[in-house]
């Protein structure tokens, strides 16, 4: 079984097949007895198991796994396969995660009748790996994998809001690692967030549309495109921000978007800024928690009369930068020490911390938000920091960097 044989495979079949085909392949080649792709929700707190393709039943609610406490928790945290062998006749149950540059996108479980060696882990190791670009080349044809992350209905609004977020919520690079979370209010108050990497550069935004509901996800919608469109047509961070307040005058009906724009450079790691009337972002060093107090701009579409100012931003490489959104902040979540979780999921790959974080102020809101709860991560290591391992998003080859122990966690 090799990598290029189980991608061209999967590729002739049809994109809801291609489980089947992975399944069928690893029990032809390894023996195994069962074989099933479990895929991670939107909140990051459950899987869902798919089974064979044509026994997926869309119409009816997604079953979730809770992943609190859980062997799965443990494979998707440490992006390291586990092997559990009960004894007495039973048979090995091996996790393995299936992440594409630190998008955890499932995992991969199998059963064998002995316990694997070297060589078989290798091999399940590389399906895994395999399997995570099958579904990355085939989820845009089909709702199967949509409907697995769904485990409760979405709102129209809802819907709307999950289109605009980028396809993978985590990235993994060399220079960087960049996560996001977002947890919808019981009103869906319009929150997006966005990521880019250039051929130089790596592109960050966090955007809160004012209101509620539908009017607030097509405000959003407003709001992103305008910042894509022009992004995408090489326009600086300034005119970005121009185009979108633009928009907002042109389409908004007199409503407005707060944002933040970032930018890093990754040849020089030089920064540029924009705050429209958003509230600042956190940065951890050395172990220290800051807020970083940049100059406001008025927010996308202010009826006043204003221009976006590009600011540089103080940032080093072992920095952890968080943005959020002011549903982060609600009142009912007065007491969570936001700057003390921050230290104390520093361990964390930002996708985990990410999650910590929105599940800290959901907690604290008794599972009732009265706004959008966003927050993107990114860990910056800087442009000369290239011993990493990118694709799990966990490992690191560089033996001076900290190992990431499991630190204490709300509701552990």
């Amino acid at each position: 079984m090799t990598l290029a044989g189980m991608l061209e495979a999967a590729e002739a079949a049809a994109p809801v097949e291609s489980l089947d085909v992975v399944a069928r392949m690893l029990k032809e080649r390894l023996g195994a007895t069962s074989v099933s792709f479990l895929i991670t929700d939107f909140t990051g707190g459950s899987v869902v198991r798919l089974g064979a393709a044509g026994s997926v039943e869309t119409g009816e609610p997604a079953r979730r796994i809770m992943l609190r406490g859980t062997v799965y928790e443990d494979v998707i945290r440490t992006q390291r396969p586990n092997v559990e062998d009960k004894g007495e006749g039973t048979d090995v149950q091996i996790v393995a995660p299936v992440t594409n540059r630190g998008d955890a996108i499932g995992l991969l479980e199998l059963f064998l009748p002995v316990v694997p060696d070297a060589e078989v882990m290798r091999e399940i190791g590389e399906t895994a790996h395999a399997l995570a670009y099958i579904l990355i080349a085939n989820r845009s044809h089909t709702d199967v994998y949509q409907w697995g992350r769904r485990t409760t209905p979405l709102s129209l609004a809802a819907e709307i809001q999950h289109r605009l977020l980028p396809a993978s919520l985590a990235c993994e690079a060399a220079q960087f690692a960049v996560a996001g979370a977002l947890e919808p209010a019981d009103h869906v108050g319009g929150d997006t967030f966005d990521y880019v990497i250039d051929r130089d550069t790596v592109q960050l935004s966090v955007t809160d549309a004012m209101g509620h509901d539908v009017d607030a996800a097509l405000l959003a919608t407003l709001a992103v495109g305008a910042l894509r469109r022009a992004r995408r047509a090489g326009a600086d961070l300034a005119e970005q921000a121009r185009q979108a307040d633009e928009a907002m005058h042109e389409h908004g009906r007199q409503t407005y978007v707060t944002g933040q724009l970032l930018r890093i450079s990754l040849l020089d790691g030089r920064t540029e800024f924009i705050n429209a009337g958003h509230p600042w972002p956190l940065r951890m060093r050395n172990g220290q928690v800051r807020e970083i107090t940049p100059k406001i701009d008025m927010p996308f579409g202010f009826p006043a009369p204003h221009t976006y100012r590009v600011q540089s931003l103080d940032l080093r490489p072992g920095d952890r930068l968080v943005m959020l959104t002011d549903g982060m902040l609600e009142r009912h979540a007065g007491s969570l020490d936001l700057s003390d979780l921050i230290v104390r999921t520093r361990a964390l790959h930002p996708r985990e911390a990410a999650r910590a974080l929105i599940a800290a102020i959901v907690d604290a809101n008794h599972g009732h938000l009265q706004d959008d709860a966003t927050v993107m991560c990114l860990d910056w290591h800087g442009v000369d920091y290239c011993r990493r391992d990118a694709a799990t998003g966990a490992d690191l080859t560089d033996a001076s960097a900290p190992s990431r122990t499991r630190p204490s966690i709300p509701g552990r």
